[in-house]
C-alpha cells in the first residue's frame, strides 16, 4: 500500500492542497527548498515549453505556487485548469508530502545549505516587514511586531546551521530539516519520474543541464532558437526582467533584489574553518556520506555568477 503523504503546514503553505488537485499526464512539479533555484528551474521549464524568451504571462502566473496559503485554493485550481500548455507547478514541499502520481514529472533542486541560508537572509532583508509578520505562527506575535525588520549579522545567521543552541526551539533541528528535502529526493532518484538537480551543475553547465532536462521531459527544441533560450536563463537576463520573473512581487520591496547575486560558495566564505568544521560534524550523522559529498561539493571556481540565481 502506498504511504499517505506527510502533511507540511505553516503560515505560508499547506501541502494538503495537493490532495484533491486533478493532475494531468505530463505535468511538471518543481519542488525545492526556498532559494535553492526554484525560480531558475521554473524559467528553464518555461523556456523549454514555450521555446521563446517572450513568455505570454509573468512566470508566477504560468507556474503558480499551488500550496501557498495566501492564495485561495479554488483560485489556483481554476487558473491551472484553464492552462492549455504543459503545466509546470511550483512547490516548496518535499516529495514525501506530495501524492506522487507516476504520470507526473517531479523536479527537485538542491543547493549547498549554507549558500541557501545566505540567500534566505538577503531575501528576508528585502521582504516587506508586514508580510514577514504575517508569517508568524501566533497572532500576538504579529500584533507586537515592529514595523521594520532587524536581522542579526550574516555570520550569526549562518551559525544557526552550524551550532545547535538549546535556546532556539525548533532551530535545534534546523540542520536535519535543511537536509530532509534533498535527501528524500536522493533516495527516490532512481524512480523514472523523479529528477534531482544540483544548483552548482546549473551554474557550471547551464546549456548542458537544459539539454538533459529537455530530453528527460521529452521536449524537442528547435535548434535555431536554442542559443536564445539558454541566454534567457542566465542570471543577468533574468535579473533584467525581474518585474516579470520574480515571484511574490507584492511581498518584495524591490523585485530586482530577488536576483541579488546567486553565487555559489558565498555562505562558506563568511565562516571560519572552525565554523565549517562544526557544521560538518553536525550534519555527518544526519545523512549518508555519498549524499553529503554530492550536496556539499566545492563551488565552481568563479562562483557561478554568470548564470546563477536563487
Amino acid at each position: 500500500m502506498t504511504e499517505a503523504p506527510r502533511r507540511y503546514r505553516s503560515p505560508q503553505q499547506d501541502s494538503a492542497r495537493w490532495d484533491d488537485f486533478p493532475v494531468r499526464a505530463g505535468d511538471i512539479v518543481i519542488s525545492s527548498p526556498a532559494k535553492s533555484g526554484t525560480t531558475w528551474v521554473q524559467m528553464i521549464c518555461a523556456l523549454l515549453i514555450f521555446q521563446t524568451p517572450d513568455l505570454p504571462k509573468p512566470l508566477s502566473a504560468l507556474s503558480p505556487w499551488l500550496d501557498q496559503a495566501f492564495t485561495p485554493q479554488e483560485k489556483v485550481y481554476a487558473e491551472l485548469a484553464e492552462q492549455e500548455h504543459r503545466r509546470f507547478i511550483k512547490t516548496h514541499v518535499p516529495l514525501d508530502g506530495l501524492p506522487l502520481d507516476p504520470r507526473v514529472n517531479h523536479l527537485v533542486v538542491a543547493r549547498h545549505p549554507l549558500d541557501r541560508a545566505l540567500s534566505l537572509y538577503h531575501q528576508a532583508a528585502s521582504t516587506r516587514a508586514e508580510w514577514l509578520h504575517a508569517f508568524q505562527d501566533h497572532p500576538d506575535a504579529q500584533s507586537s511586531s515592529p514595523s521594520s525588520l532587524t536581522l542579526p549579522p550574516e555570520r550569526e545567521w549562518l551559525l544557526k546551521w552550524c551550532q545547535p543552541d538549546p535556546g532556539d526551539g525548533w532551530e535545534q533541528d534546523v540542520a536535519a530539516a535543511e537536509l530532509h528535502h534533498p535527501l528524500d529526493a536522493w533516495k527516490r532518484r532512481a524512480q523514472p519520474n523523479v529528477r534531482l538537480l544540483h544548483y552548482d551543475d546549473l551554474c557550471t553547465d547551464l546549456a548542458g543541464q537544459m539539454a538533459a532536462l529537455a530530453e528527460w521531459l521529452g521536449i524537442t527544441v528547435d535548434e535555431a532558437v536554442w542559443p536564445e533560450l539558454v541566454k534567457a536563463a542566465t542570471f543577468d537576463e533574468m535579473k533584467a526582467r525581474a518585474e516579470w520573473l520574480a515571484p511574490d512581487t507584492e511581498i518584495l520591496t524591490d523585485p530586482v533584489e530577488f536576483f541579488r547575486e546567486g553565487r555559489s560558495g558565498a555562505g562558506r566564505e563568511l565562516l571560519t574553518e572552525d565554523d565549517l568544521e562544526a557544521y560538518r560534524k553536525r550534519v555527518a550523522p544526519l545523512a549518508p556520506r555519498p549524499f553529503l559529498d554530492w550536496l556539499h561539493r566545492d563551488p565552481p571556481a568563479d562562483g557561478g555568477g554568470a548564470g546563477a540565481l536563487g
